[in-house]
C-alpha cells in the first residue's frame, strides 16, 4: 500500500482555506469520483474523502493543508502521477485565490465630511463678498 503526504504552508486563514478546500472538494468528486466529506472545527477542519482504491484526509489550518492518503496495491503503481496531480490541484486554487486577494482594490482614502465641504463653501462665498 503506498501513501502520500502533502503539505502546503499558505497565509489564508481558517475561512479563505475552508473555501479552497470546498473547492478542492468538488473538484475531487467531480474529476476522480471520489466521496467526500467535510467536517467543520473551531481551529481546523477535515475533509474525508474516500473510492475504490484510495482513502485518505485533508487537514484544512487557518495556515497549512495536510492531506494524507492510502492508495491500494493497483493505484499504488500510479502514486507519483497522482501525487503530481493533488499537488497542481491544491497549487492551482492557492495560486487563484492570491491572485484575486490581490486584485481586490485598495480602501478608498476617506473623503471629507459633507458638513466640512458646506463649511468650506460657505466660507468661500463668506471671502468672495
Amino acid at each position: 500500500m503506498s501513501e502520500l503526504r502533502i503539505h502546503r504552508e499558505h497565509s489564508l486563514g481558517l475561512d479563505r482555506a475552508r473555501e479552497i478546500a470546498r473547492q478542492w472538494a468538488d473538484e475531487a468528486e467531480s474529476r476522480f469520483q471520489m466521496s467526500c466529506t467535510f467536517d467543520e472545527g473551531r481551529s481546523s477542519d477535515r475533509v474525508d474523502f474516500k473510492r475504490s482504491g484510495v482513502h485518505g484526509t485533508l487537514v484544512v489550518a487557518g495556515d497549512h493543508f495536510d492531506l494524507h492518503a492510502k492508495l491500494g496495491f493497483l493505484l499504488g503503481a500510479f502514486a507519483k502521477t497522482i501525487e503530481r496531480e493533488i499537488e497542481k490541484t491544491l497549487d492551482d486554487l492557492l495560486a487563484s485565490s492570491a491572485a484575486a486577494a490581490a486584485r481586490k482594490p485598495a480602501a478608498k482614502p476617506a473623503t471629507k465630511s459633507a458638513t466640512a465641504k458646506t463649511t468650506t463653501k460657505a466660507a468661500a462665498k463668506k471671502a468672495a463678498r
